[in-house]
C-alpha cells in the first residue's frame, strides 16, 4: 500500500500548509517573530530577559522547517513512499519537538 492510497483530500490544502509553515520558517529564522512563540510572548519582561531571543527565534524556525520538508516530501512522494511512511514522519516531527524544548532550554538561556 502507497501513501497516496491513504489520503483523501484535496493536495492543495497540504500545499497551503507547506506555504505557511515556509513562511514562519523563515520569520522565525530571520530572527523576528518572537510573538508567535507560545509562552513566550506571554512571559513577562523578566522572564524574557533571561532568553536570547534571537537564537530562540532561529531554534524554532530550523525545527519548523524541518517539519515542512518532512510536508514536501511527503507530498511530491506520495505515489512513491509506503503507507508506513506516516509512522516515519510522525516519529521525526517527536524527535524534532524534543530536540527544539531541549535546545531552547540549554542553548537560549543567556
Amino acid at each position: 500500500m502507497k501513501l497516496a492510497d491513504l489520503s483523501t483530500g484535496p493536495d492543495w490544502i497540504v500545499w497551503i500548509v507547506f506555504i505557511i509553515l515556509i513562511i514562519l520558517s523563515v520569520v522565525l529564522i530571520s530572527g523576528h517573530g518572537s510573538w508567535l512563540i507560545a509562552g513566550y510572548n506571554t512571559a513577562s519582561q523578566e522572564e524574557k530577559e533571561k532568553y536570547n531571543e534571537k537564537k530562540l527565534c532561529r531554534i524554532i524556525g530550523i525545527g519548523m522547517s524541518v517539519i515542512a520538508i518532512l510536508l514536501l516530501i511527503m507530498v511530491l512522494l506520495e505515489n512513491i513512499l509506503p503507507a508506513f511512511f506516516v509512522y516515519v514522519f510522525l516519529g521525526i516531527v517527536l524527535i524534532d519537538i524534543v530536540a527544539i524544548i531541549i535546545s531552547c532550554n540549554k542553548g537560549c538561556k543567556k
